[in-house]
């Protein structure tokens, strides 16, 4: 049995070192001078980052949560499928239209606002400690505390803010108008529902305390304010 937990461990450790192995290629392999437009090469290299980094900052600051799920490669269904329409709507508007790939400046656009995401995501993660995880957790634990300082002094939800113009920020990245829009409207519903069952959480774990922290700072992400606390 000890044989075989310890073989378990190792498997998962290498798959781990396999992702990450990849991911850290791939930014290597992929300068943007090399691939077509101005923008695939940022793109794939932000892509690879933003994993690899999901998996690193969860190692400092969480490691007995941490697991292969850690990169977020295989977030859901619905990631997996915006990421691949992204792909095929570039591919396709390249061979029609390969002038719309060559905006540089808004490219550039989509670059400022991946690396604003990126930042503001890894800063709230790093801020948050322990106490982050990408799982909404439903029991408080003993060390679960309310974080309000850093960028959760700006914001309720600094993670999900920088998450939400990171991957809006890809598809501007790309010049990619149809997933520009529907990552928008995607993300922004998703967020809105995570918003609303993580301040449930919230409010049980920390109550009044956290009704009054939500009344100081906003959530962050525009025309979302909340789960609705009835007096």
């Amino acid at each position: 049995a000890v044989m075989a937990a310890a073989g378990r461990q190792l498997g998962r450790e290498g798959r781990a070192s396999l992702a990450a192995f990849v991911l850290g290629a791939s930014v290597a392999a992929l300068p943007p001078a090399l691939l077509p437009g101005p923008g695939l090469g940022l793109y794939m290299c932000s892509l690879s980052l933003f994993h690899y980094s999901e998996y690193l900052v969860t190692a400092i600051n969480n490691p007995r949560s941490l697991s292969l799920d850690s990169f977020l490669i295989n977030h859901s269904f619905e990631y997996n499928l915006a990421a691949v329409s992204s792909w095929i709507e570039f591919t396709v508007e390249k061979i029609i239209y390969p002038e719309m790939k060559q905006i540089t400046w808004l490219s550039t656009v989509g670059l400022l606002m991946v690396i604003f995401g990126e930042c503001l995501r890894k800063a709230a993660m790093l801020t948050a400690g322990s106490n982050f995880n990408h799982i909404v957790q439903n029991e408080k634990s003993d060390t679960h505390t309310l974080v309000t300082s850093g960028v959760y002094g700006w914001f309720r939800h600094p993670s999900y803010v920088g998450w939400f113009y990171w991957s809006i920020g890809t598809q501007v990245l790309l010049c990619n108008p149809i997933c520009a829009i529907g990552y928008t409207l995607a993300s922004w519903r998703f967020f809105r529902e995570r918003i609303e069952e993580e301040e449930i959480t919230l409010i049980h774990f920390f109550g009044e305390e956290y009704l009054e922290y939500k009344k100081k700072v906003p959530s962050g992400l525009p025309f979302i304010k909340g789960v609705k606390v009835e007096l």
